[in-house]
């Protein structure tokens, strides 16, 4: 399966895994690798993945996640995080372009400057919408990755985010966004693909 097409369609959210497959850290390496590549407010990079494969700490997040068997069955769980506070990292992010020369020092300190203003005057609920936001379009494209590699996927909002906090240790300043459970599917019994709405029901031009 190598083109966009296929790797889209074939795509789909996985309810059942087959059990006790191991999945390689390389693959899951090449999966972050063609992740930092998605999109982000400013390119503030808001995401951060927790990967859950110790049989011990995944049963802490099968707690948190209602107990729900795919948690449990899939090769391992992926955390996505999203940060409250990314835009305090503009500076770290743009400094390559002032060592190179893309930026002079001046369009450097703008950069700082406004991208910070642009977060702190629209307060803690909007940074709070970003990280979702941000952290979302990250997981869509994990998701993409790991079928490319051959791997299946499930995303839930499942999960009860203060307990998944506490098993995880997972700091203030980050939103838990999703888990991803990622495994081979068990496709025994798999349901047909679930009803998809004409492109004129969902798609509008100029005006809704």
């Amino acid at each position: 399966m190598s083109d966009f097409i296929s790797i889209v369609k074939e795509r789909r959210s996985a309810n059942k895994f087959i059990p006790n497959i191991e999945i390689p850290n390389e693959d899951l390496n090449d999966m972050f690798n063609t992740v930092k590549f998605a999109p982000s407010a400013f390119n503030l990079q808001h995401s951060h993945y927790i990967v859950v494969k110790d049989p011990t700490v995944k049963d802490a997040v099968y707690n948190a996640a209602y107990k729900q068997y795919k948690v449990q069955s899939a090769s391992a769980v992926i955390v996505v995080l999203g940060s409250l506070d990314a835009y305090q990292d503009v500076a770290k992010i743009n400094e390559g372009f002032l060592q190179l020369g893309v930026f002079s020092k001046q369009e450097y300190d703008m950069t700082v400057e406004s991208v910070t203003q642009f977060y702190q005057e629209r307060g803690e609920g909007f940074m709070r919408d970003e990280a979702i936001r941000n952290a979302s379009l990250s997981a869509q494209l994990f998701m993409l990755a790991a079928k490319e590699k051959g791997w299946d996927t499930c995303p839930m909002i499942g999960f009860d985010p203060e307990m998944l906090t506490q098993a995880l240790n997972i700091p203030a300043n980050y939103v838990p966004v999703l888990l991803v459970a990622l495994g081979k599917e068990d496709t025994e019994k798999r349901r047909p693909r679930g009803y998809r709405k004409p492109v004129g029901e969902f798609v509008s031009f100029d005006k809704f």
